[in-house]
Parts: structure tokens; C-alpha cells; sequence
């Protein structure tokens, strides 16, 4: 049985996530020095999620089109 078109991801509908999980915030708090070994998981400082955004790169006009 084939899978409907609808329910297939695309590579472009992949979205970063607004909440990571416990793990992804304990790692990140690690980088950031803000964890030790004896810090309780209970009452974990928030961690921000940086959001990608990808910008359109503008299209660069040559000299020889501006001319004709």
C-alpha cells in the first residue's frame, strides 16, 4: 500500500522545534557552563532556542543586461 502524498515530509516542511527536550537542554546548558554534575533537575534554568532563518539572496543585475 502506498503512502498518500499529504501525509509525506518534505525537506522544506521540516521545522526547528520551540522546545527541546531534557537531554538537548542539559547538553546546552553544558556548553554554556551554566551546569554541573550536582545541579538538580528540578528547577533547570530556561534555555533559548535559536531560530534559523534563512535569508533569499538577492539577484545580482550584470552591467551588459542594465545596458540593453
Amino acid at each position: 500500500m502506498t503512502m498518500d502524498k499529504s501525509l509525506k515530509v518534505q525537506a522544506g516542511a521540516i521545522k526547528s522545534r520551540n522546545v527541546l527536550t531534557r537531554a538537548e537542554r542539559i547538553s546546552r546548558l553544558q556548553e554554556l557552563d551554566k551546569w554541573t554534575d550536582d545541579s538538580n533537575v528540578v528547577g533547570m534554568p530556561k534555555v533559548r532556542v535559536q531560530k534559523v532563518s534563512l535569508k533569499k539572496k538577492k539577484k545580482v543585475k550584470k552591467e551588459d543586461d542594465k545596458k540593453k
